[in-house]
Parts: C-alpha cells; structure tokens; sequence
C-alpha cells in the first residue's frame, strides 16, 4: 500500500507542534479534514496519526518531567512565551482539575506543554496518564478535523486562491507567525519588567537570621511545586500565590516580608512581593534566586512532610 506523504507531513507537523516548538498546526488539521471530508485521505488514518503524534511528544514530557521533576518545568518556563501563566495558572488548574487537566490541556494556552511534565513529576501512573492524554488529544484533534469537515466547501474555495499566490501565500504565513512569535516575546519582557523590584539575597538573609533580626519569611510555592521539592527556608510560613489575598490581614505590616519560590525570575514571589505593596506593605522584597539559591549556598532547610496529593498538601517541618 503506497505511503500518503500527507498524512506523513501531518505527523511531522503535530508532533513538532506538541514537542513545543512554535509551529502552527490547527491550520494544518482544519484543511486535512476537509481533505478527509472529500475522500482524498482516509480519515481513520488522519485521526490515527494526529492523536499518535499528541500522545507521542505527551510521552517525551511525561518521561522527561518524571527523570528529572522540577527541573523540567524550570526549563520551559524560562523558554515559555507566557510565562506569567507557566508560572502560575498551570500548576493552580492541575491542582484544582487532576488528571482531568490532560482531557482539556490542549485547548488551554499555556497548559499543554506544561501538564504532560507536572503529570510525570508527581508521580501519576503510567497507564492513567496514557488513558487520560488520548481522550485528550482525541477531542482536540476532533475538534479541528472536524472543523474541516463541516466547512469543507468554504476551504475548497479558499485554497485554489492561495495556490495562486503561491510564495506571496507562504511568506504572508510566515510574517503572521513571526508578529505573533514577537508579540509574546514582548508580553513576556513586559511580564518581567513589571516584576523588577529591589530583592535580598541569601547571604543578606542568612546574615539577618543568624543576628536575630530574621524578617518573616513567605513560601509562596503551590501545593504541586512543594510535592516537587518538599523543603523549606527555615521558619518560612507557607502562602501560596493565588492565596495570598485571602491572607492580608494574617501578615504583619510592622516587620519585613521576604518571599521566595522556585521559579524562574522569582516571577511568584515578586507577584506576591507587588500584591503586598498595593495593599499597604512597604517592608517586602523577593528572594534572588528563591529556594535553589539557598539550597545552593548550603544553608540549612527544613523538611516538609507533605500529602502525594496537591489538593491536600500539608506542611510539617522537621530539621535536616
């Protein structure tokens, strides 16, 4: 039976795409499926090779985020065009959703690459996380083929218009996909500057505890990031980002606040250190380089027994 170079084609595409790398790809799966719609590829074999393409890069990721935890998603979030998403939203709807976040990552920005390598650093079963990322790719993959299939005479009358413009056609794609790829770069410098604030370093920190003027010390990481790395500065109080709201009134105005996390940037800790700000504290400074720049001076930390499961995740402090 000949090879349909196509399908091939759409392969390559939809795993590149899930890899991570900025290729457009629903374009792709609309105009295949009114392909399949006029009986010019199998649609079988269209569903077939688009979700083994999802599922394979789901499994580099999973792999990937379960060989080396935290320092997976570290990586991405440094590389990630959103970051204030990566850092953030990702870890709360996976917290909040489970397993079920990989039934709708694909269709969330700034999830999907990001849920396959959380799923592997906690430790989810093999066989639930393959389950759960076909239904997943299934639906997305459905979504955009079908698509096609429903407008597939609207499609039929737009690409003989583009096979006319031939290399005007591709290069036109092509500036829409640069702008956009420039776009988030510069939401992402944006998203950086906003966080730029006077910070402390663990030397100074280490310097004021050891001559008993320590300042409260905030551990602003969610329940998944402690799952990932379950130790602590010593004395921190536990705050997640997206609780710190909720905890104004419990935080001290009179005495300074240091925060600190284990992502790129302090990008958390600095969110944290503004809310504090704009709400009337003017003692409170991000940790340079969070809880890896402590762990890798060689201070001291606690460690913390917490539940497998994030949406219980518990604090319990025992010395190391």
């Amino acid at each position: 039976m000949p090879v349909d170079y196509r399908i091939l084609m759409i392969t390559i595409n939809v795993l590149a795409n899930q890899l991570g790398l900025p290729v457009p790809v629903i374009p792709t799966l609309i105009v295949a499926g009114a392909w399949a719609a006029q009986g010019t590829i199998s649609p079988a074999a269209l569903f077939a090779a688009a979700i083994f393409a999802c599922v394979a890069a789901d499994s580099v990721w999973f792999l990937a985020g379960r060989v080396y935890g935290s320092g997976v998603m570290k990586l991405l979030c440094r590389i990630s065009l959103t970051p204030d998403s990566c850092v953030s939203d990702t870890q709360s709807r996976f917290e909040r959703w489970g397993a079920n976040a990989l039934l709708v990552a694909k269709f969330v920005p700034g999830l999907a690459l990001i849920a396959p390598p959380l799923a592997g650093a906690t430790k989810m079963a093999w066989l639930r996380f393959l389950a759960f990322s076909t239904l997943g790719s299934a639906a997305w993959v459905g979504v955009a083929v079908g698509g096609g299939m429903l407008f597939r005479h609207q499609i039929e009358q737009v690409m003989p218009h583009l096979a006319d413009f031939g290399v005007a056609a591709a290069s036109t794609i092509g500036v829409l996909l640069a702008a956009y790829i420039g776009y988030k770069w510069w939401e992402r410098r944006r998203f950086y500057s906003v966080l730029r604030m006077a910070r402390i370093d663990v030397e100074e920190l280490y310097a004021l505890m050891g001559a008993g003027r320590a300042p409260l010390i905030v551990d602003v990481r969610s329940p998944t990031a402690l799952t990932l790395d379950p130790r602590r500065i010593p004395g921190a109080l536990h705050v997640p980002l997206h609780e710190a709201q909720q905890h104004l009134t419990d935080l001290p105005r009179d005495r300074e606040i240091v925060a600190y996390c284990t992502c790129p940037n302090e990008a958390s800790a600095a969110q944290v250190a503004k809310l504090l700000m704009n709400n009337g504290f003017r003692r409170v400074r991000p940790l340079y380089g969070g809880l890896d720049a402590w762990i890798a001076a060689g201070y001291a930390v606690d460690a913390i027994a917490v539940s497998r499961d994030p949406h219980t995740a518990t604090v319990l402090a025992t010395k190391v």
